[in-house]
């Protein structure tokens, strides 16, 4: 059976984390990769808002929100309200997170050696792969793409679809396959 897209995404990620963050515990750090987009942001400049990691990172907010609490357990960030806006967070690296960014920085270096190392046997880089997907999923959504594929499908269908689309919407769903 062929694997289907959101299957080989999720392999595809599972992989590269595990190496990771094998490497990182090979070098005797305690971190996860999901870490490193807020940790190169704040390493970069500090302090910074919620929604400002996010941008940075290219994370989503909420994904940003549970990676700093995570972080936070850990003791490698502190967050502490703003001194204009008491409602707005103010995400430091804690003393411990600045002393962990030089070890950090010797594995991303050599995380983005492998991955050039990769791209390298790969008929198209994969990075310009991901950010071609990335820009066409934001100009049209897949969820977009989905409701076209489906509307076309019931259209090839004919009536068989459209009596089965119409049960389907009396009952608030839509079909996806035919």
């Amino acid at each position: 059976m062929k694997r289907t897209l959101g299957t080989q995404l999720r392999h595809l990620i599972d992989l590269l984390d595990a190496a990771v963050e094998a490497a990182y515990a090979e070098a005797g750090l305690d971190y996860r990769p999901r870490y490193t987009p807020v940790m190169k942001s704040l390493a970069e400049r500090e302090p910074l808002t919620l929604g400002d990691i996010a941008n940075l990172a290219g994370i989503t907010q909420p994904a940003a929100t549970q990676t700093i609490a995570l972080m936070r357990e850990q003791g490698l960030v502190r967050v502490t309200a703003g001194s204009a806006d008491a409602r707005q967070k103010l995400i430091r690296l804690t003393a411990q997170g600045q002393a962990l960014l030089p070890q950090l920085q010797a594995c991303w270096l050599a995380t983005e050696h492998a991955a050039r190392d990769l791209e390298a046997e790969l008929r198209l880089p994969l990075s310009q792969t991901l950010e071609s997907a990335i820009t066409a999923l934001s100009a049209r959504s897949f969820g977009t793409r989905i409701r076209i594929a489906r509307d076309a499908l019931a259209n090839r269908r004919g009536d068989t679809g459209a009596k089965r689309t119409r049960v389907a919407h009396k009952r608030n769903a839509r079909p996806c396959s035919p």
